[in-house]
């Protein structure tokens, strides 16, 4: 990705009815879908094409056509509705541009909305916005990777995940028992269900139901804060064990039943609906299917196809490694530096374990006041002054009320209304000790979000930049159709899995580690922070342990 955010040939790609208006500076052309596809596969400049990618790049991949980079319209609007040095962005009118989560966000519900402008004025509205930005590059790559990232979210969808449905049913069956008609219980939940029932003694009780367990909980004797499985584990009592098993068993029935089979995987493939950037950080969210939550049960049923083989990699201790990239602290990078940052933290001489390293720096991204992690965090502190300082920064300025930003420049949503009201009420003279601590508790919240998302959300960037750069990797790596050469078929987050000929497997395995430096190098320059990698070839995700 290294030449991928600069200047490039706009054509910028508006859907109207059933045709596309295609601009290209004074130019136009109004085609059908065919004639889109004909247009594109025209170009051998490598244009940036500037349109809505959901609307128009299904189109180009339904005609077995890929583009090499974009400017997604939407994207880049909420980048710029918040970016730091934007405020006239905020400003904007809004209109269908903008993200209907963004503007739930704002407490924008309601409002009239302006009429859209086309997207060549919005493409040139918003580049004369970066020209007077502060910082117009960082925000330029943002945005582009932002459009990599929805390019590949579309062509994930279209190739999809390779699923064995016979596996799948497999571990339904041994694990739940056979398929149950619609409405009842598999075998298997069924008779926990009776062996919760018999241990409570309650008969009629739902388990499915929160207030219903709380409730036999509690005449049987059994305190618990809530009927969540940690909260359980602390139990001693008879019915914990069929309840937890209860509890896992009957998430993946809902989750990735039967159900979910049927709705999801076709011709072989789960084919995900990411949304980018889908939470306020910029992590992806997706809808329905839970591709961001697939769990360990079901994972023997991503079975590559005959003759090729899944890479699958994710990046180690992501967030901490970000977190000292962002505050330019030397002492964690050189924890970190060709070995496991725990384990680096640990030979420091700042944590005694492993495990403490790990409950520690978690502390510190999440704002642990209490227990080993609030015991840690001091620690850290002393050994890593600068990165501990950055975050305590982050929710300083969050519990006072402000945002913050990203390494690129993501601006953090403004307090919501209730948040404001409680700190406004808490700090007037004739406040009383309730209202107080509801001040004071509603500004700590505020602060573990803003240091939280400082991190989240740089590490969100670096993890678009390694998925945008390694898909142009791949693409070069096999000749003909997307679906002949080596595929992204998933992202979650920090973790990747390429779908890829075998023949090819080290070459991928080289490509994937090649872009996470590239990444790495395009956020934090030559500070020495490195992002190794786990990376296994498997014929199915569950060996990649």
């Amino acid at each position: 990705m290294d030449a991928d955010h600069a200047p490039a040939r706009a054509v910028v790609v508006d859907p109207e009815g059933d045709s596309f208006l295609v601009r290209e500076g004074e130019r136009s052309l109004r085609v059908d879908a065919a004639g889109l596809a004909a247009v594109v596969l025209a170009r051998r400049d490598d244009p940036r094409w500037v349109w809505d990618t959901p609307r128009v790049y299904p189109v180009l991949l339904a005609a077995g056509v890929r583009v090499g980079r974009a400017w997604d319209l939407r994207l880049a609007r909420a980048v710029l509705r918040r970016a730091a040095g934007t405020p006239e962005a905020a400003a904007w009118p809004r209109d269908e541009w903008d993200d209907p989560a963004l503007a739930a966000d704002d407490g924008a519900l309601g409002i009239d909305v302006a009429p859209t402008p086309p997207a060549a004025e919005e493409h040139r509205r918003q580049l004369s916005l970066l020209e007077g930005a502060e910082r117009p590059g960082a925000l330029r790559l943002l945005i582009t990777a932002e459009s990599a990232g929805a390019l590949a979210a579309a062509e994930m969808r279209v190739t999809g995940l390779p699923w064995s449905a016979s596996e799948h049913l497999r571990v339904l069956d041994g694990l739940l028992g056979p398929r149950p008609t619609a409405g009842a219980r598999p075998a298997r939940l069924e008779a926990l269900v009776e062996e919760v029932r018999a241990a409570l003694t309650a008969p009629a009780l739902n388990p499915d139901s929160p207030v219903e367990l709380s409730r036999a909980l509690r005449l049987a004797g059994i305190a618990v804060a809530s009927t969540r499985a940690d909260d359980l584990r602390r139990v001693e009592h008879p019915v914990v064990a069929p309840l937890l098993a209860y509890k896992k068993l009957a998430r993946l029935h809902a989750a990735n039943g039967w159900h979910w089979l049927d709705a999801w995987v076709r011709d072989g493939r789960f084919h995900p609906d990411y949304v980018v950037s889908g939470v306020v950080t910029g992590r992806w969210a997706t809808r329905g299917g839970g591709a961001l939550q697939l769990p360990r049960q079901i994972r023997s049923a991503v079975v590559a196809d005959p003759g090729w083989c899944l890479v699958v990699a994710d990046a180690a201790q992501l967030e901490p490694r970000v977190l000292a990239g962002l505050a330019h602290d030397r002492a964690m990078a050189t924890a970190g530096h060709g070995r496991d940052l725990y384990d680096g933290m640990v030979a420091s001489g700042a944590v005694a374990d492993r495990a403490s390293a790990k409950v520690g720096m978690l502390g510190a991204l999440y704002g642990a006041t209490s227990g080993d992690g609030g015991r840690l965090v001091p620690r850290l502190a002393q050994r890593f002054p600068r990165a501990l300082a950055l975050v305590e920064q982050a929710a300083r300025d969050g519990e006072r009320g402000g945002t913050v930003h990203t390494l690129l420049g993501r601006g953090s949503p403004p307090p919501g209304a209730a948040h404001r009201a409680a700190i406004a009420a808490g700090g007037g003279v004739e406040a009383d000790d309730a209202l107080q601590r509801r001040a004071r508790a509603a500004a700590r919240d505020r602060g573990r979000f803003t240091r939280n998302f400082v991190v989240q959300g740089t590490a969100a960037e670096w993890a678009l930049c390694w998925l945008a750069d390694l898909r142009q990797r791949l693409w070069l790596l096999g000749d003909g159709e997307l679906a002949e050469r080596p595929q992204l078929v998933y992202f979650l987050h920090d973790e990747v899995i390429v779908h890829a000929p075998v023949a090819l497997a080290a070459e991928v395995e080289a490509a994937v580690r090649a872009a996470a430096r590239t990444a790495g190098r395009l956020l934090f320059g030559d500070f020495p922070i490195d992002f190794p990698l786990d990376v296994a070839v498997v014929e199915r995700y569950s060996d990649a342990g």
